[in-house]
């Protein structure tokens, strides 16, 4: 018997960050740590390290040092990574359907407050 794998998926975008970096990943190519710190707001450096860790670990995320100073690194989507494109695609693409879903109950429940 299979067992539902939603939960392998979902421990790699889980957490606060993690979706936002891949997010930022999959509309630049490769980013330098600081832009990734300066396209996600709020994000401290040592949980933007954290979760790039995680990333890489899972061989989402490459790191890729420069042996110059002062040191460049860059982060980009692995191959493997970049199989996620179309689940994160999807993803973004039913939360902005749900967000207008959402203002659409909102006003219909307005509606129906003022008309009772």
């Amino acid at each position: 018997m299979e067992t539902c794998k939603v939960d392998t998926a979902l421990e790699i975008l889980m957490g606060k960050w993690k979706h936002r970096i891949l997010f930022e990943l999959t509309k630049n190519d490769v980013m330098r740590f600081n832009e990734l710190k300066r396209a996600i707001p709020g994000i401290t450096q040592k949980m933007l390290t954290a979760q790039l860790r995680e990333l890489e670990h899972h061989d989402i995320v490459i790191r890729k040092v420069y042996a110059q100073i002062p040191p460049k690194v860059e982060y980009s989507m692995t191959e493997y990574g970049k199989s996620l494109h179309p689940l994160l695609d999807a993803m973004h693409e039913w939360g902005s359907r749900h967000a207008i879903h959402l203002k659409e109950l909102e006003a219909n429940e307005s509606l129906k407050e003022h008309n009772a």
